[in-house]
């Protein structure tokens, strides 16, 4: 990255990646580095690490033009399989979560999954709020999917999530978030909930 050492700091590491904060011309940005995998062939390694790397870069881009508000990109390199965007100095959301943060985030959903764009990792962790301003950030496990089975997929995490992470606000942020979506989604509501409940059957019969 070429910058001093202990300018860099870790905040996150993941199973996948580790989050840096550096300094970036000035300001402080995000460093997110895809690790290798050791266990993998080198050469396959890489060339999957290069391409989700572009692939989350372009995620990152793309949505904006669906009015998704993401960290901008600053930079990116395949080879080394890095991304620094802006850093969101914000609040997270699995922070602050209220019925009507709920039902912003139902929203933004539901426009994603009008765009069939799948998220992969919606957790109130990856919602972040600045001056009013709601932020999705980390496309890592995002695709491009039409089918219904993909959009429940992702509905039934985010309720996975409220059900533990946010017990004593579960009924009604999980209502407003199905509200939020409901009001923006061009997608059958009712026949994506259906969905959910078949999977969350077969979660518990399997």
């Amino acid at each position: 990255m070429g910058i001093l050492l202990l300018q860099v700091k870790l905040i996150k590491k993941g199973a996948e990646a580790d989050i840096y904060l550096i300094p970036w011309h000035g300001k402080d940005a995000i460093s997110k580095i895809r690790k290798v995998k050791s266990y993998r062939n080198r050469y396959l390694d890489d060339n999957i690490r290069k391409k989700r790397t572009i692939h989350e870069a372009n995620m990152l881009s793309n949505v904006k033009k669906f009015g998704i508000t993401t960290p901008f990109l600053y930079f990116m390199d395949p080879v080394q399989a890095e991304i620094i965007m802006e850093y969101i100095q914000g609040t997270n959301v699995k922070d602050v979560l209220s019925d009507s943060i709920a039902f912003k985030i139902g929203r933004y959903v539901a426009i994603l999954h009008d765009n069939n764009v799948i998220h992969g990792d919606l957790t109130t962790s990856n919602f972040i709020i600045k001056d009013n301003s709601l932020f999705l950030i980390d496309f890592g496990l995002s695709f491009f999917s039409e089918r219904i089975e993909d959009k429940a997929v992702d509905l039934r995490l985010f309720k996975e999530v409220l059900s533990s992470a946010h017990i004593d606000l579960f009924k009604e942020a999980y209502e407003s978030f199905i509200t939020g979506y409901s009001s923006s989604t061009k997608n059958n509501i009712n026949k994506i909930l259906r969905v959910v409940g078949e999977i969350e059957k077969r979660g518990r019969y399997s």
